[in-house]
């Protein structure tokens, strides 16, 4: 079979995330501009990944949460008072760190199938249950440590967060981009062989080494940048950071799940046509109830890392973070109505939403200006949305 005479058009290619991709570019670009390229300093970009790692993670699977036609306002209140309860069990209660975290999981996952039932069983909307929860659990927060912070000391917990001595180190940096590196290359041979033995008509060669090619050159110039980030000059360079690569297999093993099992083909079937999944055979109840202990899986996780970045459990962890995560998920070109969404999006929509935010720090813009202009953002990412699946024809 010949290549395909029109490439641009016949290519697997997701133009909204292209578009996204570029949208960051751009803003990178001006806030290094405006900072006199601070913004590109190793020491911002470490502290832009490994920030981004808590609502990346969450934000994951928060997107088949919507594309499932479900949401959950309640998941900062949860990480709350899962990354409370993990804390107060080590602080407190003298538990070793993997028994408090397998607490923590018990807790989360009750919690979520709890809100889980309420909505696929009873039928009540996951807007109002998990509105609900959103105040309770952060009350239940407070009632855990009775309002107080909660440390931690574990070294090696600690680590999970990032923070000081929290990177990988640079050779086992190089080791993991380079691997990555290879599968990327490996998957692109192995689909392309694929396509050839089936006789389907494959895309010219230059385009698909331009597709693998700009990633691997992407994750090599994270990896320099991550290398080349001392603490201080008595200190090795710290490497990719802890939370990165947990966030990483996050956002690997969902989209596993998304295009290589079952589950996956269910949710999305659910947010198309939630009547004709159930015509069809999908169990949706039982799916629903695995989505919502999935989101109590990743709360844990994501948990974990942030009160190993902040060395504490407090009151105050997670406020606020179900908006920035549902932002990542939209701006990321998941469909609030349900039906589409993607796991690499959310990946993007976060970086936009810290790198933002980051950048308005840098240049000193007030606390109140950078809500008013994160929130706009968020406004001009639905209209986007709207207007793009107007013009495409894409429900």
């Amino acid at each position: 079979m010949t290549d395909s005479p029109n490439p641009w058009r016949n290519a697997a290619i997701d133009w909204r995330l292209v578009l996204m991709s570029l949208v960051l570019a751009v803003l990178a670009l001006a806030f290094g501009l405006m900072s006199d390229g601070l913004f590109f300093s190793p020491e911002n970009l470490y502290n832009i990944a490994q920030q981004t790692a808590v609502v990346g993670i969450v934000s994951t699977v928060m997107v088949l949460v919507i594309v499932a036609r479900h949401i959950d306002l309640s998941v900062g209140s949860v990480m709350g008072f899962v990354g409370v309860l993990i804390a107060y069990l080590q602080y407190s209660a003298n538990w070793s760190w993997p028994a408090a975290c397998l607490a923590g999981l018990a807790v989360a996952m009750a919690v979520s199938i709890y809100q889980g039932w309420l909505t696929a069983v009873l039928g009540v909307p996951s807007f109002v249950v998990t509105l609900g929860g959103l105040m309770s659990f952060r009350g239940a927060a407070f009632l855990v440590a009775d309002g107080k912070t909660q440390p931690v000391t574990n070294d090696f917990f600690l680590r999970l967060g990032g923070g000081y001595d929290g990177g990988i180190g640079t050779t086992a940096s190089w080791v993991v981009v380079g691997l990555v590196s290879l599968g990327l290359l490996l998957r692109a041979v192995q689909k392309r062989r694929t396509r050839q033995h089936h006789g389907v008509a494959t895309d010219p060669l230059w385009m698909e080494a331009l597709l693998v090619g700009v990633p691997i050159a992407l994750l090599l110039a994270f990896a320099s940048a991550m290398n080349h980030y001392q603490i201080s000059s008595k200190t090795e360079p710290q490497g990719i950071p802890v939370p990165v690569l947990i966030w990483a297999v996050v956002a690997g093993g969902l989209s596993f799940l998304v295009h290589r099992t079952r589950f996956g083909r269910y949710v999305y079937a659910m947010g198309g046509n939630p009547d004709a999944a159930a015509l069809v055979g999908i169990p949706v109840k039982r799916v629903t109830l695995q989505l919502f202990a999935l989101l109590g899986v990743l709360i844990t996780i994501a948990a974990i890392v942030s009160i190993a970045r902040l060395n504490a459990g407090t009151n105050s962890l997670g406020s606020g973070m179900e908006l920035y995560v549902i932002a990542a998920a939209v701006i990321g070109g998941t469909a609030l109505a349900g039906g589409s969404g993607s796991i690499f999006g959310s990946v993007l929509g976060a970086l936009i939403m810290q790198s933002l935010d980051s950048g308005m720090l840098l240049l000193d813009v007030s606390i109140g200006k950078r809500m008013v202009i994160i929130g706009q953002v968020l406004i001009v990412a639905v209209v986007f949305d709207v207007l793009y699946r107007k013009f495409t024809g894409d429900r």
